[in-house]
């Protein structure tokens, strides 16, 4: 099936924008250092001497890399000697541009890439195109279930870059809810309910943007756990290719329910040009009532507006299909030592740096989004209000990006094929045909048995 690109994607450019060790590349991810946490202030190891011309390139895609791993690759510098060249690509352009550099075997030292241990393997080939990272001195501490999604044959090829442990949920403001005495909704019937009494009060209901290609897209995978909560097996037949997406029930009533909070006017008038990066200052301004995000948000949009308490924003998981299954995702960014590299060394030696426990504390200091980062060294600084969102839901699934073979590499599609059928050019059982097409197309390249 022709996959159809959305006309109105903001992010158009034709080249990368790059950026060097001192360079800033996302706003938003400030903040103060906690009593007794990491500083930064350390005296230069004169060890360094020799590598004072490194320079590690690394490739990742837009929203990836924080503005507190810019600072610490600062102090790797001083430390070391060894500079750090950040890339950060569009993320509608950087699957493409990635799958190019590596087949032709031009990619960065360290490269950015999603983990899953499906993926890893059948679209980036990690066995030929990465470095084996299972004896370092961090290998270790990976969180388990997180190290088997960046694993081939026990193998650990990846490092994490972000927390895994939150979730895409709906972020909503309490305030907000309060002053209209609403209740968190528990099936879509109940959301629906919610949004017409946030709308009526003249607030649009959901924060949405479609323009970056990516967001939206998560209503789908994200809720597709119900799929498995309704028939228990589902996921397994999906992975031997003895059950297609186009005509289950569970997704085509997702699908269904994105074009009827379009056509409800839940996600305003704007949702076509909104950016990502523009969602805390959306909520924060008391236009919106409710976005897609992680469970760091109240963080980011208290920085923002700070009559906005961190612990304001609450969370709830996704309803479509009357969903109540917590929709977890140990897979995420990783970051990944390109096999050609001529500093592998360097490179292993940043990626060390980078999962010592005071670097670890401080990146998860500064970063509003980040609880818990997936390392056993790592800590933790849920709110209540986060833990009390986790114990609500003690049913938990996989997502379907991850669960299910050959999702996550087609988001780009999925996305554009989700734009289509938002403005009418696409009906729900075609979006979900078309996935099906393209997981065969995978599979049968990656020459997957159950596809033959």
């Amino acid at each position: 099936m022709k996959l159809r690109k959305l006309a109105v994607l903001s992010l158009t450019m034709a080249a990368a924008l790059v950026f060097s060790g001192c360079s800033k590349v996302e706003s938003g991810t400030g903040g103060s250092t906690a009593a007794g946490g990491s500083s930064l202030e350390e005296t230069k190891d004169t060890s360094a001497k020799g590598k004072d011309n490194v320079t590690l390139s690394f490739m990742a895609s837009q929203d990836w890399i924080q503005d507190a791993e810019i600072e610490l690759s600062k102090k790797f510098t001083e430390e070391t000697g060894i500079k750090v060249d950040y890339q950060i690509i569009p993320s509608d352009q950087y699957v493409n541009l990635l799958m190019t550099k590596l087949n032709t075997g031009e990619c960065t030292d360290i490269f950015g890439a999603q983990s899953g241990k499906f993926d890893i393997k059948a679209q980036i080939n990690v066995e030929k195109n990465a470095l084996d990272l299972s004896g370092t001195s961090w290998g270790s501490q990976v969180e388990p279930l997180v190290a088997d999604e960046l694993s081939v044959d026990k193998k650990l090829y990846g490092q994490p870059i972000q927390d895994v442990s939150s979730v895409w949920a709906i972020a909503y403001n309490k305030q907000i809810f309060q002053k209209l005495n609403l209740e968190i909704p528990t099936d879509y019937q109940s959301f629906t309910k919610v949004c017409d009494a946030i709308a009526a009060a003249g607030i649009t209901p959901v924060y949405e943007c479609v323009s970056d290609g990516w967001h939206h897209t998560l209503w789908l995978p994200e809720a597709g756990v119900q799929a498995e909560s309704k028939e228990p097996g589902i996921v397994e037949k999906w992975n031997e290719n003895k059950a297609t997406f186009e005509g289950d029930a569970t997704l085509t009533t997702i699908l269904t329910q994105i074009n009827e909070m379009v056509s409800k006017g839940y996600w305003g008038e704007d949702y076509m040009s909104n950016t990502y990066a523009d969602s805390a200052k959306n909520i924060a301004s008391g236009k919106y009532a409710m976005t897609i995000a992680n469970q760091g948000f109240g963080v980011e949009v208290n920085k923002i507006n700070t009559e906005i308490a961190i612990d304001d924003i609450g969370y709830f998981v996704i309803p479509l299909a009357d969903n109540q299954t917590l929709n977890v995702n140990p897979a995420g960014p990783a970051r990944f030592v390109f096999s050609g590299t001529k500093h592998k060394a360097e490179a292993e030696q940043y990626l060390e740096f980078l999962a010592k426990e005071e670097n670890l504390t401080y990146l998860t200091e500064h970063v509003g989004k980040f609880n818990k980062l997936p390392f056993k060294n790592a800590k933790s600084r849920y709110t209540e209000t986060v833990q009390e969102f986790y114990d609500r839901y003690p049913n938990k699934g996989t997502v379907v990006q991850t669960a299910v073979k050959y999702v996550n590499p087609q988001w780009s599609e999925m996305g554009a094929n989700l734009s289509a059928m938002i403005v009418g050019e696409m009906k729900p059982a075609e979006v979900l045909k078309s996935i099906d097409e393209v997981r065969a197309q995978q599979a049968k390249a990656a020459g997957d048995p159950a596809w033959k």
